[in-house]
């Protein structure tokens, strides 16, 4: 086959069942693309038989390869996986239960033959739940006002992009960071393509609110300051207002304008209070401290098992 022009990476968890109708899919859509492609699997640990169907699958339209991973290491380090290892000088990644629609590959290629640098797939309309849809649209608006402005308003699940962005995103594999912030936080020419999303047909999404929750954090530790000034802040303004308390307290008593009262429940709620505050502040310093120790010890975002041609 020819050197492959796009790498498309999958990084998959538990697809077994997914794996046959997305097979088919590339194979129908390689057909009709003009430039060749290669596809990389990034197996992310899975435990179901999903690496076993791929080593036996065979595939006539494009050239194919299996990245697996020691162990499971997450989408974006899996993803990371992938763009290590793609031959190809322009990549996208696509997800293993075919929400993504597979026309990205082609339009977003084409948009980066216009002369663009990054492609971002911005969801239009998606069918999930309520609340995936409310977490997608605060996390969305927290990153474009504290973190990457550039970031669309809809949401971005992933990203198709050439050769300068690759070489630079290989260059600075990130630990504890997500990968479309990492490349739009670059400032190279950005193109935005609105997609309608499908709903997954098989199997339950591995996309968990723990793991939400700590793409959340990751976002705005490793691109955003906006965590330890907002502790510096509640610091400076419960200060003032503890100061003003203070002098409002000795002002009544010292002109004995009225009789100060100080129950047990109004101690014990400021103590409840300030305590709580400093929690929370110090559970946002040892976040960055942690992250900081993570980066230190220089520990790789993700480790190679073996990596396998399945054409």
């Amino acid at each position: 086959m020819q050197q492959p022009e796009i790498s498309v990476v999958i990084p998959f968890l538990n697809e077994e069942e997914n794996l046959p109708e997305l097979a088919a899919a590339l194979e129908s859509y390689a057909q009709i693309l003009s430039v060749p492609i290669e596809v990389i699997f990034v197996d992310d640990g899975s435990t179901d038989g999903s690496v076993a169907w791929l080593r036996a699958a065979h595939f006539s339209h494009f050239t194919a390869k299996i990245v697996k991973l020691s162990k499971n290491f997450g989408s974006h380090p899996a993803v990371r996986a992938g763009f290590l290892y793609a031959s190809a000088p322009n990549c996208v990644w696509l997800g293993a239960d075919l929400q993504e629609p597979l026309e990205i590959i082609g339009s977003g290629y084409a948009k980066l033959q216009e002369g663009y640098d990054l492609v971002s797939i911005q969801k239009n309309q998606v069918k999930v739940a309520k609340s995936e849809e409310l977490f997608s649209r605060f996390y969305s608006s927290l990153i474009r006002r504290y973190a990457v402005p550039g970031y669309p308003p809809k949401g971005v699940n992933t990203i198709f992009f050439n050769q300068k962005v690759k070489d630079e995103l290989n260059r600075n594999i990130e630990l504890n960071s997500s990968v479309v912030l990492q490349v739009l936080n670059q400032g190279f020419r950005q193109a935005i393509i609105n997609v309608d999303y499908a709903e997954r047909k098989h199997g339950k999404s591995k996309w968990s609110l723990t793991k939400k929750v700590k793409l959340l954090i990751d976002s705005f530790v490793a691109f955003s300051f906006f965590p330890i000034r907002l502790v510096s802040t509640i610091g400076i303004l419960f200060a003032l207002i503890g100061c003003l308390s203070a002098l409002y307290l000795v002002i009544i008593k010292v002109f004995n304008i009225r009789e100060v009262t100080l129950g047990w429940p109004t101690l014990i709620s400021v103590l409840m209070m300030g305590f709580g505050i400093t929690n929370i502040s110090l559970g946002m310093i040892a976040e960055y401290l942690w992250r900081t120790l993570d980066a230190a010890r220089g520990r790789p975002a993700f480790i190679i098992d073996s990596v396998e041609n399945i054409s």
